[in-house]
C-alpha cells in the first residue's frame, strides 16, 4: 500500500503517529530534573518550524537507508524543503570565494594566485578590523567599512544620490533572520494586557509564525490573493486588522517581496496601497526583501519599500520601516555563512538605542558574514578585472533560476489536479493541490492535515521532501505544497516526473 513507511511498520499505523515518533526523545530523562517539559517555557513549545520538520528528519533517515542497501522505488531523495542553493548543486559565485579566502588567510595577499580587485576587497575588509584579522570581535552592529558599503549600495540599488541611505542605520546580522528577530522582540511589552500584534501575509515563511511564538505575541494573519497572482489586498488587510485589534495591540506589518513561499514580485501599486494602510493603522513595516535579485517574470520589477515611500513623499518618507536583505539567496545562496543586514529608518532614536544595546548581548554577528555581504553589495565594477568572468557567473545563474521557475510552474500545471502561478521571483512554487475527498477523510483519520498526508505519502514513494501548505497557511479548504527551484534541471525533470507519476496514482487510490 502506498501509505506504508518502511519495513516493519503496519501500514495502519497513523501518519501523525509516525511524525511524532520522528521528533520524540530517543533517551529517557531522570524524573528529578529540574527542567522539564511541563515547566519548561511554554512559548518554545508553541513553536513550528515547517521547513525542518518531521518531513525532513524522515528524508534524512531515508537517505540512510539507501546508503545501507535498503531497496526502494527510487534511487535517491530529492531535498525541495529549503532554499539552499549549494545544497542543491548550484556553484558558489568564484569572486566571492576569493575574497573569502583572501580575508581568512591574508598571506595569500602576497601571491599572484587571485586577481587584483579581489586582493583590494579583502585589504580594506581587513583594514577595518582590529589587529587585521577576521577573527576578532567586530563592533555589534558590524565593521563600519562594510556598513557604508551597504548604504552605498542602497543608493545604486534605488538610483538614489549620496546620503539618502545613512550607513548608521545599517545594522549587519548573521543572517536576515537574526535581525528579524531582533527588531521583532523590542515590541513584546510584557506590562500591557493586551500581546503585541503583527500581521503577516497567509502563506508565510514559518520564521514568522514561529518567532511570534515563541516571543509570546499574536500572530495577525492576512491573506494573499491566489486568484491575482498571490496580490496584496486592501479590504483583505481590512478585515485581519480589524478582527485582530480587539484581542491584541497590532503593531506591525510584514511583507515578504518578492514572496516566500508564493514566488509573486508585488507591483508598485500594491506596496503604495501597503503604505497608505501601514500609514493609517500606524504600523511599523517589516520589509523582506531577501529575494531582492531574484526576480525572473518578464515585466516584472523589484521595488524597495524605502524607495517607494521615499518617492511618496511627506508623511510617508517618515515611516518607521526594517528592510531586510541576505547573502544566502539572489545569486549568491551563501547560506551557511550567515551574512545579512538590516536597513531601520526612522525608528526612535531611543529604540534605536535599546536595538543596539540588545544585539550586543550578542557581540558581533560573524566576521566572515559580513565579508561576504560587503562582496555582495561591492561586487566588481565594470572595468576591474574580475568585471566580466564575475557578470558571466552571475547571469548565469539567474538565467539558470528563471528557466527552472519556468519549467516548474508549467510543469506542474500540465498535471491533472494541480494548479500553480507562474514563480515570478524568489526560489519557490507553491501549487494549490486539489484533493479527492476520500484522500481527505483518510487524511482526518489519520489526524493529519490533508496536504501533510499527501507530503508524507509522496516522500515515501519517491524520495521527493517538500513542506505541505499547512506549514505555511493557506485558507481553509485549500491544500497546496512548496518546492524549491533550486535542483538542477536534470533532478528537476527527474523530480517532476517522479510527482507526477505518482500524483496520478494518488488520485486513482483516492477516488471519490
Amino acid at each position: 500500500m502506498m501509505m506504508s513507511f518502511r519495513p516493519g511498520l503496519q501500514t495502519k499505523t497513523s501518519l501523525a503517529t509516525f511524525a511524532r515518533t520522528l521528533v520524540s526523545s530517543s533517551t529517557t530523562m531522570a524524573p528529578t530534573a529540574t527542567l522539564q517539559l511541563d515547566n519548561m517555557n511554554p512559548c518554545i513549545k508553541k513553536m513550528q518550524y515547517a521547513v525542518r520538520g518531521p518531513l525532513v528528519i524522515r528524508a534524512t533517515e531515508i537517505e540512510k537507508e539507501l546508503q545501507a542497501g535498503v531497496k526502494k522505488p527510487f534511487d535517491s531523495v530529492i531535498k525541495a524543503n529549503i532554499g539552499d542553493a549549494h545544497a542543491m548543486g548550484n556553484k558558489p559565485i568564484v569572486f566571492i570565494r576569493q575574497v573569502l579566502a583572501l580575508v581568512t588567510h591574508p598571506p595569500l595577499l602576497e601571491s599572484d594566485e587571485f586577481p587584483e580587485d579581489a586582493n583590494d576587497r579583502a585589504r580594506a575588509i581587513l583594514a577595518g578590523c582590529k589587529g587585521g584579522s577576521v577573527g576578532y570581535y567586530s563592533d555589534s552592529p558590524g565593521i563600519e567599512v562594510i556598513r557604508r558599503h551597504v548604504a552605498e549600495y542602497i543608493e545604486l540599488r534605488d538610483g538614489m544620490p549620496s546620503g539618502y541611505a545613512d550607513w548608521k542605520n545599517i545594522i549587519l546580522c548573521a543572517g536576515a533572520s537574526e535581525s528579524i528577530r531582533g527588531c521583532l522582540k523590542l515590541m513584546t511589552d510584557q506590562s500591557q494586557s493586551k500581546k503585541a500584534g503583527v500581521m503577516i501575509p497567509i502563506p508565510q515563511y514559518p520564521l514568522y509564525s514561529a518567532s511570534l511564538a515563541e516571543y509570546n505575541m499574536e500572530q495577525v494573519g492576512y491573506y494573499l490573493v491566489e486568484e491575482r497572482g498571490w496580490a496584496l489586498d486592501l479590504a483583505e488587510l481590512e478585515r485581519s486588522y480589524q478582527a485582530s485589534k480587539d484581542k491584541c495591540d497590532v503593531k506591525a506589518i510584514v511583507v515578504i517581496n518578492p514572496g516566500n513561499p508564493t514566488g509573486q514580485v508585488l507591483s508598485r501599486a500594491n506596496i503604495e496601497m501597503v503604505l497608505k494602510f501601514a500609514l493609517e493603522k500606524k504600523l511599523f513595516i517589516f520589509a523582506d526583501e531577501v529575494y531582492q535579485h531574484n526576480v525572473y517574470a518578464e515585466g516584472s520589477q523589484f521595488h524597495s519599500f524605502k524607495k517607494v515611500m521615499t518617492e511618496m513623499g511627506s508623511p510617508y518618507s517618515s515611516m518607521e520601516v526594517a528592510s531586510f536583505m541576505t547573502c544566502s539567496k539572489g545569486y549568491m545562496g551563501e547560506c551557511g555563512i550567515r551574512g545579512g543586514y538590516a536597513e531601520v529608518l526612522n525608528m526612535d532614536p531611543d529604540v534605536m538605542a535599546m536595538l543596539q544595546k540588545s544585539i550586543s548581548a550578542k557581540l558581533c554577528p560573524t566576521v566572515i558574514g559580513q565579508a561576504c555581504m560587503d562582496v555582495v553589495v561591492n561586487p566588481p565594477k565594470e572595468g576591474d578585472p574580475s568585471f566580466s568572468s564575475w557578470k558571466a557567473q552571475v547571469d548565469g545563474v539567474l538565467e539558470s533560476l528563471a528557466e527552472r521557475a519556468k519549467l516548474v510552474a508549467e510543469t506542474l500545471n500540465s498535471i491533472e489536479g494541480i494548479t500553480c502561478n507562474p514563480v515570478m521571483g524568489a526560489m519557490y512554487a507553491f501549487p494549490q493541490i486539489h484533493l479527492p475527498k476520500k484522500a481527505i477523510a483518510a487524511a482526518k483519520e489519520a489526524g493529519m492535515a490533508a496536504d501533510a498526508f499527501y507530503a508524507f505519502a509522496l516522500l515515501e514513494a519517491t524520495g521527493i521532501c517538500i513542506i505541505p501548505g499547512s506549514g505555511f497557511g493557506q485558507r481553509e479548504g485549500t491544500f497546496h505544497f512548496r518546492t524549491t527551484i533550486l535542483a538542477q534541471k536534470d533532478v528537476i525533470r527527474s523530480m517532476l516526473g517522479r510527482l507526477g507519476d505518482f500524483h496520478v496514482k494518488f488520485l486513482e487510490e483516492y477516488k471519490d
